[in-house]
């Protein structure tokens, strides 16, 4: 059980914080890095619930991911080497509901046909905010992951579905996604579309982007999606 007392105690004037085993680090750490910044994801989607107060079934999607997001610092702050038994790690079944969802939600939407311009309902707008933050996030626990080869497999998996969610929700809450705003390639451009332009035709293939629904921009494996 969690109980706090005092909300500063000084330990850190130095640099330094204690992991959930007691280990002390500095704060830069890539473990803080990366709990650090599932950390504010969840604060990214706490601001999203400011709009999702009237549609339970969202609202009550976001609470979960919340309390999941919990979990996986707790996951994240405590190496497994040496770690109790009973220590608090993230399950396949958390990842499962995340997939369940995304289906659920994704079966009403419209197949896209260009990549998604963050925006739309202000709920929307948060969520596409609160995705970037996810993905940042994963990309901390990947770097984590790669020094620390038992990481426990299901932090990341469960951060990469996470994205996606908030992706696939983000539409949904925008009138089920005729209210998406969609990237038109090249229309601001001083010159005439012509060679060296890109059509939204050249951006999709098979109806739809290429991976729409890790971020809605063109950049193939920048950010680490996937």
């Amino acid at each position: 059980m969690v109980q706090l007392t005092r909300i500063y105690t000084k330990g850190g004037d130095k640099g330094k914080t204690s992991l959930g085993d007691g280990t002390r680090v500095f704060k830069d750490d890539l473990r803080v890095r990366a709990y650090g910044a599932v950390d504010e994801t969840n604060a990214a989607i706490g601001l999203a619930r400011l709009y999702t107060t009237q549609t339970a079934d969202p609202d009550a999607m976001l609470a979960r991911i919340q309390n999941d997001l919990f979990d996986l610092g707790g996951d994240l702050c405590v190496p497994q080497d040496g770690a109790p038994e009973r220590a608090l790690r993230v399950t396949p079944a958390q990842v499962t509901r995340l997939e369940r969802e995304i289906d659920a939600l994704n079966a009403d939407l419209k197949p896209l046909k260009s990549f998604v311009l963050p925006g739309g309902c202000p709920a929307a707008a948060h969520l596409h905010c609160a995705r970037a933050v996810a993905r940042r996030a994963e990309r901390s626990i990947s770097t984590l992951a790669r020094r620390e080869s038992n990481l426990n497999p299901q932090a990341l998996i469960y951060a990469n579905r996470l994205s996606d969610h908030l992706f696939v929700l983000a539409r949904a809450l925008n009138a089920v996604g005729d209210g998406d705003v969609l990237w038109s390639p090249g229309a601001n451009r001083e010159s005439p579309q012509g060679e060296g332009a890109h059509s939204a035709h050249d951006v999709v293939s098979d109806g739809g982007p290429r991976k729409a629904a890790d971020g809605g921009g063109p950049h193939g494996g920048r950010d680490g999606r996937g």
